[in-house]
């Protein structure tokens, strides 16, 4: 039996018309970090790749002359730490994102949830790098063999982050492993629940207008989609309703 998007999204209005504290307010304070973060990783490459292609083309156009113009972009290039510490700002907003997935399914799940959550993926700091690294080169290297491979990996691997965090013991490897288990026979539900949310996507990439709809749109999103992995998991997804807490289930992967 196929989990009903619809049920989850219903689900999920409500739970962010009641939770405490608020799910909107904790997105926002989320929101806010990440803009930071974003700001600091500009500020320290101090001009963006696109800038610095646009500048090669036109050299090349003007001088005829590649290595010349292979020369000016590379001055115009920030330095190699400067990049290493841009990449380092932008993983540290995944790893924040993290927290705010852990934030919501202790929501769903009436255990603690608190603006705290928003720091509590950082003593998996390595393990979350690991997770990203190689569901990253896993996905690469199945695109080799064209797109559709590709995306089908990338939905196979959506649930390893949710599995993490349910259990930090578990390794990386095993994360994946059941990640591709769970997923078995529902990447395409989860394609269809993807392509439900097209329209705030497009509201939130509006200039100006965007950032406004991002404010709910974004955590309703996450929110339905953590909803998701609990039905997957088989949990209750009105266990905060029902004033109880559902830990993990036994699953025989």
């Amino acid at each position: 039996m196929g989990i009903r998007r619809v049920e989850l999204k219903e689900r999920a209005r409500n739970l962010i018309s009641r939770s405490r504290p608020s799910v909107l307010l904790v997105g926002l304070a989320y929101i806010a970090i990440c803009f930071v973060l974003y700001m600091l990783s500009s500020r320290l490459l101090g001009l963006n790749y696109t800038d610095t292609l646009s500048e090669l083309y036109t050299e090349y156009l003007e001088s005829g002359n590649l290595e010349y113009a292979l020369q000016v972009a590379m001055k115009m290039a920030p330095p190699f730490y400067a990049v290493v510490l841009s990449w380092l700002t932008d993983f540290l907003s995944y790893v924040v994102g993290a927290g705010f997935t852990l934030f919501l399914l202790n929501t769903i799940r009436r255990a603690g949830a608190s603006f705290g959550n928003l720091l509590d993926a950082f003593p998996l700091f390595f393990k979350l790098f690991l997770l990203n690294l190689l569901t990253g080169i896993f996905i690469f290297l199945w695109s080799l063999l064209l797109v559709v491979p590709g995306i089908i990996a990338a939905y196979r691997y959506r649930q390893a982050l949710y599995i993490m965090l349910d259990d930090p013991d578990k390794s990386v490897l095993q994360c994946i492993r059941e990640s591709k288990a769970m997923m078995a026979g529902h990447k395409g539900e989860l394609f269809v629940m993807d392509l439900s949310f097209i329209g705030w996507n497009i509201l939130s990439s509006i200039p100006y207008v965007g950032y406004l709809v991002q404010i709910w749109a974004m955590p309703y999103i996450n929110l339905s989609y953590a909803l998701y992995y609990e039905a997957l998991s088989g949990r209750d997804i009105y266990a905060a309703d029902r004033g109880t807490e559902f830990p993990p289930p036994p699953v025989d992967y």
